[in-house]
């Protein structure tokens, strides 16, 4: 079957990755939002997606960088011989037993 007059695409499609957005409720309402602000209903879905992986990749990012901070932070308290918990509290609560109030 080959392409006449009405085809919209050429004969050979892209290479690239072609992505298809459902607009369900959330995603609706944050683009009427958007759309709102904007005065327009077409948006330019690429520079939405660039935004919002950037977004992604520094929140991602940066929950790195604080696993890996908290990380730091229990290894320099193991090197450094301080006591990763309240030894008096403990002792109480083996000499007394656990209860909640």
């Amino acid at each position: 079957m080959g392409c006449d007059t009405r085809c919209y695409t050429s004969p050979m499609p892209t290479s690239r990755r072609r992505h298809a957005i459902t607009e369900t409720p959330p995603v609706q309402a944050a683009l009427n939002e958007l759309r709102e602000e904007i005065g327009e209903d077409r948006l330019p879905m690429g520079e939405l997606v660039i935004l919002g992986a950037n977004a992604k990749l520094a929140q991602l990012r940066a929950e790195r960088d604080d696993t890996a901070a908290r990380r730091k932070r229990i290894t320099d308290r193991i090197r450094g011989g301080e006591p990763l918990a309240d030894l008096a509290a403990a002792e109480e609560v083996r000499r007394t037993g656990w209860a909640r109030t």
